[in-house]
């Protein structure tokens, strides 16, 4: 009489054991991927609750304005840190040095890589702000974002970032021109304003319409007389419904430690893909991306723009500082 094997399909303890041990390495080369790296760090923060992150290195023209802005408008509640992907910058050192910041450059070119290191030096830090090298801040930018943060909290949303109304921006624009009664004279000139970015729009790819916004043709305001005029208004903080460029966003660290990080690709540079993990997070996660409706600041212009927004930046100096 031949023997009956049952077969059973309980998984036995050693199989469970050395699959836990797999994923265990498996997990550990996952984020050793999204923080190792070469490079050099000069610390001069204060362990503070508060963290400003300025992802520079490119657009050396515009430091005059752009970090003479930072400067006069610090909070001093602050750790300030530059990060520079792919290259050591020696005007990059020369300003945190002059200002007691901190400079963080990664040899290894990649965006997302470089602000995981960088929250990663910064443990202390809960409340982090991202600006790139070609955003304009205004007036009391640090405590007015801080205090519209708190105010997202009180609506019905869960926020997950909180941004500001940027002209140059698929977002902001549209608002700018609502709110400034000029919906008609944007599309006589360019095109139907709508929610949306990408370069299929003329705002994000359009010098003109970028120059429009920077107060060319007297239509807008400066950046410096909106922020005035848009923070004596009723506050109020909207939920963005489209994609939103994160080149001046504020955040939580535990935000970026609930998406597992910035995601990392070491074939790429990884321009956009901070952007994109972000927004699609905030988005599944119900944790949206809120602008404030009240607090204004300048983006020179988007890839498509920049050759002649330099050349306008250079030529009138004056619209920046």
């Amino acid at each position: 009489m031949k023997e009956m094997v049952k077969k059973s399909s309980v998984l036995s303890p050693v199989y469970l054991i050395c699959k836990k041990k797999k994923d265990e390495i498996k997990e550990k080369r996952k984020l050793s991927n999204q923080f190792r790296y070469k490079g050099t760090f000069i610390n001069r923060s204060e362990n503070r609750k508060y963290l400003c992150l300025i992802l520079a290195g490119y657009k050396e023209f515009l430091y005059p304005a752009v970090f003479g802005r930072i400067k006069k408008y610090m909070d001093p509640r602050l750790d300030v840190c530059i990060i520079t992907s792919g290259l050591f910058s020696d005007a990059v050192d020369e300003i945190c040095r002059e200002n007691s910041w901190s400079y963080l450059s990664v040899m290894e070119n990649n965006v997302s890589l470089v602000q995981n290191v960088a929250i990663g030096l910064h443990p202390e830090a809960q409340y982090i702000f991202k600006l790139d090298e070609d955003i304009f801040i205004t007036r009391d930018f640090f405590s007015h974002m801080l205090d519209a943060y708190q105010e997202a909290w009180k609506s019905d949303y869960m926020p997950g970032v909180l941004a500001p109304l940027i002209p140059v921006n698929g977002y902001g624009h549209m608002r700018i021109l609502e709110k400034l009664g000029k919906k008609d004279i944007y599309q006589m000139r360019f095109e139907i304003p709508k929610y949306a970015a990408g370069y299929e729009r003329m705002i994000e790819t359009m010098p003109d319409a970028a120059k429009f916004f920077w107060g060319e043709g007297g239509m807008v305001p400066s950046i410096d007389d909106m922020n005035e005029r848009f923070w004596n208004e009723k506050h109020e903080v909207r939920a963005c419904p489209v994609r939103f460029s994160i080149g001046a966003i504020l955040f939580e660290r535990s935000i970026w430690e609930a998406m597992k990080y910035f995601r990392v690709d070491r074939k790429i540079i990884g321009l956009g893909i901070d952007e994109e993990q972000l927004c699609s997070f905030c988005l599944l996660k119900s944790r949206p991306v809120m602008v404030s409706e009240n607090i204004v600041f300048g983006h020179l212009g988007f890839g498509p723009q920049n050759r002649e927004m330099k050349e306008y930046y250079l030529k009138y100096p004056e619209i920046f500082i």
